[in-house]
């Protein structure tokens, strides 16, 4: 299985020739995971319609879910306006991450702590400068 070389010119792959994949849920809009795509796994993404991905630390292609049941139905794949990025919208069934959680993100660390200013305000340090 080969990717569309139109597809594959408009990517922007890191040196080991992967595509970071943002995948979100379809419905809610929640950021589920991060995974990594090559073309081999991004065309078996596009043409059976379930998220295919390149597992760095095992070094294999692994389809969501095949082990354990939590299985990703792709409704749509979108490249960022570089090139370097994709967004997979899914349908998801179960957990999305390893460790049961519905995001991988659900029980993160906090590097900064939630903001209570508006989005396009400006603070008064801001608004000094």
């Amino acid at each position: 299985m080969s990717l569309d070389p139109a597809v594959a010119a408009r990517l922007k792959r890191n040196p080991d020739q992967l595509v970071p994949a943002i995948v979100q849920d379809a419905t809610s809009r929640e950021v589920l995971m991060l995974a990594w795509m090559d073309d081999e796994a991004l065309a078996r993404t596009l043409s059976s319609r379930r998220g295919t991905y390149w597992s760095r630390s095992r070094r294999e292609y692994w389809v969501k879910g095949e082990t354990s049941g939590h299985t990703q139905h792709v409704r749509q794949v979108s490249l960022d306006c570089d090139g370097d990025t994709l967004l997979v919208l899914v349908d998801q069934t179960g957990p999305a991450c390893h460790t049961g959680t519905t995001s991988c993100f659900t029980d993160r660390a906090l590097l900064t702590e939630p903001s209570s200013v508006e989005p396009g305000a400006t603070t008064q340090t801001e608004e000094s400068r």
